[in-house]
């Protein structure tokens, strides 16, 4: 027996409003969620080594002691959450971060916005061996001493004068030129250490009055002043940047080092004259 085309659009009809009333009967599916933000654990492992955040107290007194100011570059070899990058942005300064952690650039991006500072504060995901900082006049660090160690030929290549700081970590025997204990905030990890790069001045130098020969140790330096009749042992050197101050037979030095030339002021009492050098090919 066939049912007539009427009977039949008429069943299709009822299917369709059947199956309409069963779906919307079922549970809507829930929208998915926003992934959770990514919030860093201290003792988190990295690349070389576990996160662990240097308190703002310290992050402070590091830009106090390397004298940060609004016309500076900074760059943090090892960002972490962004602070000091952060820091030294709110201070005026243009500040970049490198950090090995994609989550942790990400969330330093959003903590610079937060800040109102992500015009001046930038970051991004690098390896540090591998990046170029050479046009930073500020480097900020809290790696392990081999890490520094490491890291201590390319900064003794950067310009004379670029200022590093430091958590708690030193380079080796390369001293610091300055080091603070901070309190407050700090409980643990509060020892901050600056280094002044310094100009290369190691060689023969060829001043008016006889031939400087200098030996540097970093920021210090020895030799002798040859004249035509005698040999001066020279103390007290010292180099701050490209500024060069010693004694040799009862004459104060300084100047300032540029490249392959010296000038500056010799003093015996209080007689001043000019002095001047140029090195020896």
């Amino acid at each position: 027996m066939f049912a007539s085309k009427g009977f039949r659009r008429s069943c299709a009809v009822i299917g369709l409003a059947a199956l309409t009333a069963v779906a919307s009967a079922q549970p809507a599916k829930p929208a998915p969620s926003a992934p959770a933000e990514f919030t860093p654990e201290v003792g988190q492992q990295g690349k070389d080594v576990v996160w662990v955040p240097t308190a703002q107290t310290l992050v402070n007194r590091m830009l106090d002691m390397a004298k940060l100011t609004p016309q500076d570059y900074l760059i943090d070899l090892g960002s972490g959450d962004g602070r000091t990058v952060i820091t030294a942005a709110k201070r005026g300064a243009r500040a970049h971060g490198i950090e090995y952690n994609p989550d942790m650039v990400e969330l330093s991006k959003r903590n610079a916005t937060k800040e109102g500072v992500a015009g001046k504060a930038t970051f991004e995901k690098a390896d540090i061996f591998q990046s170029d900082y050479s046009k930073a006049t500020v480097i900020t660090l809290f790696l392990l001493p081999e890490l520094n160690v490491k890291l201590r030929p390319t900064i003794l290549d950067m310009k004379p004068g670029t200022r590093v700081a430091a958590n708690s970590f030193d380079m080796g025997d390369w001293k610091p030129d300055q080091t603070a204990r901070v309190e407050g905030d700090c409980t643990s990890w509060c020892t901050a250490y600056l280094w002044i790069v310094p100009a290369k001045v190691a060689g023969t130098w060829k001043l008016a009055h006889g031939d400087l020969t200098l030996t540097q140790q970093y920021q210090t330096i020895a030799g002798n002043l040859r004249m035509s009749d005698k040999t001066l042992a020279i103390s007290n050197g010292k180099l701050d940047g490209e500024r060069i101050s010693f004694s040799v037979g009862g004459v104060q030095y300084s100047g300032r080092v540029v490249g392959d030339v010296m000038d500056g002021t010799m003093a015996a009492g209080a007689a001043r004259s000019p002095w001047n050098a140029s090195r020896s090919k």
